[in-house]
């Protein structure tokens, strides 16, 4: 498995520097993607759907496949490999209000960090995450809710054992070329397991993002946590670092690719000292009423087009 993902991971890198000879995505009235039987797999260089993607409380499904290689991890300096597939789901409540939702469940890959082979392979425990967030949002943007951590991990050492739960609060803007934001939540444990240890984490993950031309952007999306049940000197993990991103169309599918590596010069003992991130993730831009208008003339259009003559 480790195998194939790095392989998809390349394939991903490769498409990411593609340039696909074709125009660009028709755009409609609210800055959505119309694609149809006439659009070519082109880059989608829409500002809209761009900022979209960048935006964790915008009114955009996307499911983000996202691959951490962790390095050098322990005295035998193995990699730790996560997988997270963390569907993001916006559900209108009302005209004033929408509620997004945002479940991380990772598939990892735990070295064992006291020998130089072996290790094990499996689900983590579950991260579910719901934001209120105005449907008609000002210059600054905003999401508060509930945050979960469900104890789904296939293997103890995969996850913690424990069900915490915690508030989570988003803010960003967009001015301009550029999206400034921050993500911060603590869970603490409230059941589970008696015989591990408690749960009380805090993570904050700021993003910056400078559009680029072509559907390109730079990307600083680094995540710093805390454990305060561990001592001081393995309490926090602070990276630095960012990368590149594009949103471009792979065929009729609207996509958002992203290669970043992080360094992590505050981190508790043992564990990795940088990252790589490597993401793809699949945009399903909502459609205004006069795109569902224009494909139901195109399709009733290639029917007519496609029944026999008399």
């Amino acid at each position: 498995m480790r195998c194939i993902r790095s392989s998809l991971a390349l394939v991903v890198l490769l498409l990411s520097t593609v340039q696909l000879f074709a125009q660009d995505t028709p755009v409609g009235p609210e800055g959505t993607q119309v694609a149809t039987d006439k659009t070519p797999a082109a880059a989608t260089n829409s500002d809209a759907l761009r900022k979209a993607a960048q935006n964790p409380v915008a009114s955009l499904i996307s499911v983000p496949f996202q691959n951490n290689n962790n390095f050098n991890i322990g005295p035998y300096e193995r990699t730790q490999d996560v997988l997270n597939v963390q569907p993001v789901i916006p559900v209108k409540l009302s005209d004033k209000w929408n509620l997004i939702t945002r479940t991380i469940l990772p598939i990892v890959w735990q070295p064992y960090p006291s020998a130089s082979t072996g290790g094990e392979y499996g689900l983590g425990d579950l991260n579910p995450s719901f934001f209120l967030s105005p449907g008609k949002p000002g210059k600054l943007v905003w999401g508060a809710g509930p945050v979960l951590v469900i104890p789904t991990a296939t293997n103890t050492i995969l996850g913690q054992g424990k069900f915490s739960i915690g508030p989570s609060v988003v803010l960003l803007t967009q001015p301009g070329h550029w999206t400034l934001g921050v993500l911060a939540n603590n869970v603490w444990s409230v059941a589970g397991d008696g015989s591990r240890p408690a749960v009380n984490q805090f993570l904050l993950q700021y993003f910056i993002n400078y559009n680029l031309k072509k559907g390109y952007y730079l990307a600083w999306q680094p995540i710093i946590t805390a454990n305060w049940e561990a001592s001081s000197p393995n309490r926090w993990t602070v990276p630095y670092g960012g990368g590149i991103g594009r949103i471009m169309k792979v065929g009729f599918q609207p996509m958002n690719l992203q290669l970043q590596f992080f360094a992590n010069p505050v981190r508790p003992a043992g564990t990795a000292p940088w990252t790589m991130r490597i993401q793809v993730a699949l945009l399903y831009p909502k459609l205004t009423k006069e795109q569902e208008k224009m494909i139901m003339e195109q399709k009733l259009k290639q029917l007519e087009q496609e029944q026999p003559k008399k």
